[in-house]
């Protein structure tokens, strides 16, 4: 028997879609609710409160700095105007004292300027004089009287009993300056002489030679690339101080010599070897380390360092127990030299001077 198909219903139907949306949309809305509260749990947590002090804290630094900083301000306004009113009491007083020179300078006659040159070469005279007495009773045979009006404190020693002044009589003792050195080499001989550097030179062992002890002896060696006496005549001889005469002579032939040539500072102290007996005091009169040595040099230039080497092998030919009273002279690009002699001084027991341009 054939059984009836049920009738579809449209209402049904609207009604399971109803259902299923209304499901749907609450499921919906629970997702979206759970999504925020995880969205809100995964945020972090501000203390405004503390933001807030660290920000008031900066402030109150930044006010503190302020206030320090117009301090600061203040103070070196008021040393500004310090010393703005000092530098105007300082032009006021250089005003004033100009002034009061101008008064004086215009107050002195020419009698008064007259009378004070004729007090000005008595006192010269009385100065002469004492001196000539304090040479006297200290037994100097010979005087020297200088240019300047200066005494120094030299530390040479004077004394002795043989006294040999080796003079360095190279090239390069007419001038401090390389290029000096080169332009008055080139010029004649009354030019060379006249060199200020040369002139202190001879000065220097004049002043020595008046100082010798009454009763002793002495020698003067020049020397560049050779050692020769002052005094052709007297090689490896002592001479007397007492015979006036032949040291004057002495004296006059030196400044007759013209600089020239190398420096063998080693031929200068071997050459002690050959005096006999041996000096007990040597003065040296140099302006650098050596250029050359016992032996002719292979080439035209010499380096710091050779000129160090030099030196030293030319110490080796000084003999023993003999002080050396240094005077140096120097020149310019030799920075080795004054350190180089003071040694030999306190190794020798002698002494080292660079003395001034207007000395002695």
């Amino acid at each position: 028997m054939r059984h009836s198909r049920r009738g579809f219903s449209a209402i049904s139907l609207s009604f399971l879609d109803i259902m299923s949306c209304g499901f749907g949309a609450v499921v919906l809305l629970f997702l979206i609710i759970k999504h925020h509260v995880d969205v809100q749990e995964m945020m972090p947590e501000y203390d405004l409160n503390q933001e807030i002090g660290l920000l008031e804290q900066d402030i109150g630094d930044a006010r503190q700095k302020l206030a320090s900083a117009k301090s600061r301000e203040s103070i070196v306004d008021a040393d500004l105007l310090s010393t703005q009113a000092q530098a105007e009491q300082i032009r006021s007083a250089l005003a004033a004292a100009r002034a009061a020179v101008k008064v004086s300078i215009k107050g002195v006659g020419n009698r008064e300027i007259e009378q004070l040159k004729i007090e000005l070469k008595r006192l010269d005279k009385q100065k002469m004089t004492v001196q000539a007495e304090i040479n006297a009773k200290s037994g100097q045979v010979r005087t020297f009287i200088g240019e300047g009006n200066r005494e120094y404190l030299t530390g040479l020693n004077l004394g002795g009993r043989r006294n040999l002044i080796l003079l360095d009589v190279s090239a390069s003792m007419l001038d401090d300056t390389i290029v000096n050195i080169i332009r008055r080499r080139n010029m004649d001989d009354a030019a060379k002489r006249r060199s200020w550097k040369w002139r202190q030179a001879l000065a220097t062992v004049d002043w020595i030679s008046a100082r010798f002890p009454a009763g002793s002896q002495y020698q003067i060696f020049t020397f560049n690339t050779a050692v020769e006496p002052v005094l052709a005549n007297t090689k490896w001889k002592w001479l007397q101080v007492d015979d006036l005469d032949q040291i004057n002579h002495a004296i006059d032939q030196l400044k007759r010599v013209i600089p020239a040539g190398g420096s063998s500072l080693a031929k200068a102290l071997a050459s002690i070897n050959r005096l006999s007996p041996k000096p007990d005091n040597i003065f040296l009169l140099t302006d650098g380390l050596p250029t050359q040595g016992l032996a002719p040099p292979r080439g035209n230039t010499v380096t710091g360092r050779q000129r160090r080497n030099l030196f030293e092998d030319a110490m080796t030919q000084l003999p023993r127990g003999i002080p050396i009273n240094t005077i140096l002279l120097p020149m310019e690009g030799d920075p080795l030299a004054a350190w180089a002699y003071w040694q030999i001084a306190v190794t020798t027991g002698g002494a080292f001077l660079t003395p001034a341009r207007d000395w002695p």
